[in-house]
């Protein structure tokens, strides 16, 4: 069953009827996400949940699953 966005996603894809069309669309998602990302962590900096020293935590995080061999 497919949701409200994917049937919306479905029909613009669609009406993508040349390579500039795909092109287009592919920008205005990652434009779409970017910003979406961009106000979650300006929450997350305005509530105090993330700071500086956050930020220098995850420069050095390693987040890698570890596979064993």
């Amino acid at each position: 069953m497919l949701n409200n966005a994917q049937i919306e996603l479905l029909q613009a894809l669609s009406a993508m009827h040349t390579d500039e069309d795909l092109l287009s669309l592919k920008r205005a998602l990652s434009s779409f996400f970017a910003n979406r990302a961009e106000a979650q962590m300006d929450e997350l900096w305005e509530s105090g949940a993330w700071n500086e020293q956050t930020l220098s935590d995850l420069r050095t995080a390693h987040y890698r699953t570890p596979y064993g061999r």
